[in-house]
């Protein structure tokens, strides 16, 4: 009896967190995405330490992002990002070996998989948080657009102490609007997404300035970004990635 009532429970929990987890997807495919987990940690860790928490943030329209903004994105975290659906296993692969042999931990994340653990997850590592992740990836490769999932994860990823979204990076980094991002001042930003709160877009050291390098040749090489016809790049190139 004691089993049967636990199993209804879980059972129910269970189709309680479909059914939100569902909703949620739905409505920030409408709706600009302005808090997430990571700022909240952010604000408290900063509480925490007598600190006045910093978020600075402006929700803009991928349409008033620059393109090279998004082509460099691409070229440094998720080159078939317009091809494939969330996962990219063969990064995935390449990830999990490296990390078996002890070298520095290197994740094998989508952009899709970035904006899902962003938006809906802590970041904290841990299966049960990867699996969330997986399953949250699965739902915005399915109810949203690339464009759609561009356009979140270009407001609301991390992009240095305190700044989210590129709008902000723009401002604080370069004094100008997301729109007018050059291609070397978007590949400094894509340069800094692996670590944002060590490296400075604005301030860039020369590891950086050689990412940034690497970058704008490798954005050159890729075929531009068209979110309303998506094309099948040439060949996948190796690239830095978040974890």
């Amino acid at each position: 009896m004691f089993f049967r009532r636990l199993l209804k429970i879980l059972r129910n929990l269970f189709l309680l967190f479909i059914i939100i987890s569902i909703c949620w997807v739905v409505i920030d495919l409408f709706t600009p995405v302005f808090v997430t987990p990571l700022m909240l940690i952010r604000s408290v860790e900063s509480i925490a330490h007598g600190k006045m928490p910093k978020n600075s943030k402006t929700w803009v329209s991928i349409d008033d992002i620059s393109p090279n903004m998004a082509q460099a994105v691409v070229a440094s975290e998720d080159n078939l990002f317009l091809t494939h659906h969330g996962f990219s296993f063969n990064d995935m692969s390449r990830a999990f070996e490296h990390n078996l042999n002890g070298k520095k931990i290197r994740g094998g994340s989508t952009i899709s998989q970035q904006t899902a653990k962003n938006v809906f997850l802590f970041p904290q590592r841990s299966y049960i948080r990867k699996g969330l992740e997986a399953y949250y990836t699965v739902l915005i490769e399915f109810a949203w657009s690339k464009k759609r999932i561009m356009e979140v994860y270009l407001n609301v990823i991390e992009m240095g102490d305190g700044i989210y979204g590129v709008e902000a990076a723009a401002e604080e980094h370069f004094g100008v609007h997301a729109s007018e991002l050059t291609k070397s001042q978007a590949a400094l930003i894509a340069a800094c997404l692996p670590n944002p709160r060590k490296f400075d877009a604005g301030h860039p050291s020369g590891y950086i300035q050689r990412r940034k390098s690497q970058i704008v040749n490798l954005m050159g090489k890729l075929p531009q970004v068209n979110f309303n016809k998506p094309v099948v790049p040439a060949q996948h190139h190796r690239k830095h990635r978040r974890r």
